[in-house]
């Protein structure tokens, strides 16, 4: 089966401190590409984002033939999507996993709506799609083409059509499309030295602490939309009986207490257990994951509500959150054998320490608590269980948080912590993004023996 050819995720384990290497923090050419950075990495998702990136691929390739309905769909993914979509709840369905995801793509799927693909599912079309699955006509392989994140599907309809799209590196990025021997569309992977898009490896803490304070509030729209829909989640997760239902349990238990620890906690993983287990409202995400978007936000949104704070206080705190979590992240890549949440929780440290009018200072502290505390969390995949994760990464942002306004911080004779925060973000990268290489391979290898 053709597919594209694979790009490694870059070297950048010396990068070190590059605040004498970046534009000023107050240049208005700066402004914008944070703020065009923020709206490419911050975008509504429906269900993971693994099984959506497939769904995409699948959808896309199907568009070719519009006036016919595949007969079957081969896909190849790369370990990591497998990974991530073993065990997760395929939205609107009771299923997990990738075929189901695939045979809504055919069912449903429209590929322009980016990670929402499959937002016009129906009762038919899942009945449709269970029907293909059951009668074998999705076939899933492994790619071994050395990409993180890469999916290649391949359609087969009437009179011996064919089409094919591929998606790599990033969720919703299509690199490769062909329609029978005609290839459309073949993005190759960028070489050494070519540019691309900013990543968020360009930023710094001070560069985000700076636009957060400053840039102009009618500039968050984005910010609000990311309250509403995250918040939507929540409060669904809370009302019904979502996977393990984490969130709903910590916030009706009179042993936690009706305080800021349990409303943060509880409402980030309400929202992670009903995104988890097929829930069909729409996660805002950040940097490709929906977990990650509302482990990057809830705790935020539920500070500043505890807190009474104001809207304006609330969007700037997000802001920064949210490009926190996209910086540490642009070091690990978009999958990795680390949890997100702890990148994302990390985020939240800082938008609760600036809610509480702490300074640069002490948000660098509190990243360095959070990755001198939980930063040795796996990722075994995307599932119900994650939102345990979730709990556990918004239990740590709140003590880093509370630590660092105490002034107290994790030193550089603690592990991988260094007194500059943007080598110990690098540091962390460097055992995410290839450090922990092997042991990525064997947590695929447990899932699929079990």
């Amino acid at each position: 089966m053709k597919h594209c050819t694979s790009s490694s995720f870059p070297d950048r384990a010396d990068s070190g401190h590059k605040d004498s290497k970046n534009p000023s923090v107050t240049d208005t050419g700066t402004e914008e590409r944070i703020l065009k950075l923020l709206k490419r990495e911050v975008k509504p998702a429906l269900g993971c984002t693994e099984p959506i990136a497939v769904a995409i691929a699948v959808a896309r390739a199907a568009a070719e033939w519009p006036e016919l309905k595949a007969e079957s769909v081969k896909v190849e993914v790369s370990a990591n999507i497998l990974k991530n979509a073993m065990g997760v709840g395929i939205p609107g369905t009771t299923e997990t996993g990738l075929p189901v995801a695939i045979a809504l793509a055919i069912t449903c799927g429209n590929w322009h709506y980016g990670l929402e693909v499959l937002k016009d599912i129906s009762p038919e079309a899942i009945a449709d799609a269970r029907r293909m699955v059951s009668e074998g006509r999705i076939s899933v392989g492994l790619s071994d083409n050395g990409t993180m994140l890469y999916a290649c599907a391949e359609c087969l309809f009437p009179g011996g059509h064919r089409a094919r799209a591929a998606i790599r590196d990033i969720h919703d990025n299509i690199v490769f499309v062909s329609r029978d021997d005609e290839v459309l569309l073949d993005i190759h992977p960028l070489k050494a030295g070519e540019e691309t898009e900013d990543d968020g490896s360009f930023l710094t803490l001070k560069m985000i602490d700076n636009f957060a304070r400053t840039v102009d509030i009618a500039r968050l729209d984005l910010m609000k939309e990311q309250v509403k829909l995250n918040t939507a989640l929540a409060e669904e997760g809370l009302n019904a009986d979502y996977g393990l239902r984490v969130g709903k349990s910590l916030k009706g238990h009179d042993d936690f207490g009706d305080n800021l620890a349990t409303l943060c906690i509880a409402l980030t993983a309400a929202a992670s257990d009903a995104r988890m287990a097929g829930c069909l409202l729409p996660a805002m995400s950040n940097s490709g994951s929906g977990n990650q978007g509302i482990t990057v936000s809830m705790p935020v949104i539920a500070a500043a509500r505890y807190m009474k704070s104001s809207e304006e206080s609330l969007l700037r705190a997000l802001a920064l959150s949210n490009l926190v979590a996209i910086h540490i992240k642009s070091y690990l890549g978009r999958l990795s054998a680390l949890c997100g949440c702890v990148v994302a929780s990390s985020g939240a440290a800082c938008g609760i320490v600036m809610l509480k009018g702490g300074d640069i200072d002490q948000m660098a502290s509190a990243i360095k608590n959070m990755i001198g505390s939980i930063s040795g969390m796996l990722c075994d995949g995307a599932k119900e269980g994650c939102a345990m994760k979730v709990a556990a990464g918004v239990s740590c942002a709140l003590q880093s948080a509370v630590l660092a306004l105490k002034g107290i911080c994790a030193g550089s004779s603690d592990g991988i912590i260094d007194d500059d925060v943007e080598k110990t973000i690098s540091n962390l990268g460097s055992i995410g993004s290839r450090g922990m290489v092997q042991t990525d391979r064997m947590i695929l290898d447990i899932m699929v023996c079990k």
